[in-house]
């Protein structure tokens, strides 16, 4: 475990000091993306996705992070502002009215295997009533606060949700968002900033996709010949899974980038590819 990080350390540089550069970091076992924002212009950087499937095997995750720095130049760079997004799913979203700060462990043992050592933490998401609780990798800020200093974390859902909460500010109907990631998605159920229903899933087919979107409905009453579904994440038009949503659902599209703003400089592809990313 980590002691001396806590979530929100960063640095605020004096005027003198600023680089005008801030580095988000999507971070993982098996790989992690990063985005390079130009806060002086408001424009990326640079964005870039690392897969550790293509390094030679190594013990500890740390040591494919280290080979990924070495090798990295916006990687050894200085920035007035890191943020540190833990992509997993080891979380759950907790009403404020239930939630207790001393038995986090408590509110993810019901969805995630979890052991006495475990380190847990949460973030507030904005204008709601609920908190995030997660698992953060110990591991992984432990090497990054020895290359960054102090920098801010969050769970990747965390972002997710709340973009998406806002997206439906004054929308009365339910909706339905999926968002993909190579082995996992998302599920994310809506209703003018309210969350209906989270839920992650590990996927394999198009078929296991299907399911999980076919059930999900039923549970909710969602009929699919009405109900409006939005992909997002790494998703195309051309992809088998969208291919499979539209044929049994009647209103499916990929998400509405015009709702967000900016990062004009980047494909279409590249926007929702690393939404959370860009969106943090």
């Amino acid at each position: 475990m980590f002691a001396s990080l806590s979530k929100n350390m960063s640095h605020t540089p004096d005027i003198t000091e600023k680089k005008y550069r801030k580095l988000v970091l999507l971070v993982g076992t098996k790989g992690f993306s990063y985005v390079v924002h130009d806060t002086l212009n408001q424009k990326v950087g640079a964005v870039k996705h690392i897969d550790f499937t293509t390094f030679p095997r190594a013990n500890k995750v740390e040591d494919h992070y280290w080979k990924a720095f070495v090798d990295d130049y916006h990687l050894t760079r200085e920035y007035d502002e890191v943020l540190v997004i833990h992509n997993n799913s080891l979380n759950t979203f907790v009403p404020k009215a239930l939630f207790d700060e001393d038995f986090l462990g408590s509110y993810l043992q019901y969805n995630a295997k979890v052991f006495e050592n475990d380190f847990f933490d949460y973030d507030d998401i904005p204008n709601t009533d609920m908190n995030n609780v997660y698992i953060p990798y110990v591991n992984i800020n432990n090497f990054l606060i020895d290359q960054f200093g102090p920098f801010t974390y969050k769970n990747t859902n965390s972002i997710l949700v709340s973009r998406l909460l806002e997206m439906s500010k004054n929308i009365d109907s339910k909706r339905v968002f999926v968002h993909f990631t190579k082995h996992c998605f998302e599920i994310v159920v809506v209703q003018n900033q309210k969350l209906l229903l989270f839920n992650s899933f590990e996927y394999r087919t198009k078929e296991d996709f299907l399911y999980y979107l076919l059930f999900t409905a039923e549970q909710l009453n969602l009929n699919p010949e009405t109900f409006r579904l939005q992909l997002l994440g790494d998703i195309s038009e051309d992809s088998e899974y969208f291919q499979m949503a539209y044929k049994y659902v009647r209103n499916v599209s990929l998400i509405d980038l015009d709702d967000f703003p900016g990062h004009s400089s980047l494909s279409k592809s590249d926007r929702l590819k690393h939404f959370i990313l860009l969106q943090s």
